[in-house]
C-alpha cells in the first residue's frame, strides 16, 4: 500500500487560514447587515414620511454588527484551526511510528 507523504505541518498556516476566514465572514456579515439595514431604513422613512438617513444604517447598524461577527469568527476559527493542527500533528506522529 502506497504511503502518502505530507510535506510537514506548518504552524504559519494556522493564523493565515483563521484570518482569511475571518475576513471573508466579516465582509459577508457587513454586506448582509448593510443590505437589511438599508431596507429597514427605507421602510421606516416611508412609514414615518421622513427623509431616509442611510448613513445611520452604515454607522450604527452594519459596521458594529460586522465588527462583532468578525471578533466571534476570529476566536472560533483560531480555536478550530489550532485543534485541527494539533490533531494532524498527532496523526502524523502516529503514522511515522507505524
Amino acid at each position: 500500500m502506497a504511503k502518502i507523504s505530507s510535506n510537514g505541518l506548518r504552524w504559519i498556516g494556522v493564523p493565515v487560514r483563521a484570518f482569511a476566514m475571518t475576513f471573508l465572514f466579516t465582509l459577508l456579515a457587513f454586506a448582509v447587515a448593510l443590505l437589511l439595514s438599508i431596507l429597514g431604513t427605507m421602510v421606516y422613512s416611508q412609514v414615518k414620511h421622513v427623509a431616509p438617513n442611510l448613513t445611520f444604517a452604515y454607522r450604527h447598524i452594519a459596521f458594529p454588527f460586522a465588527i462583532t461577527v468578525g471578533v466571534i469568527v476570529l476566536v472560533l476559527s483560531l480555536g478550530m484551526e489550532i485543534r485541527n493542527y494539533r490533531q494532524r500533528k498527532t496523526l502524523e506522529g502516529i503514522e511515522r511510528a507505524s
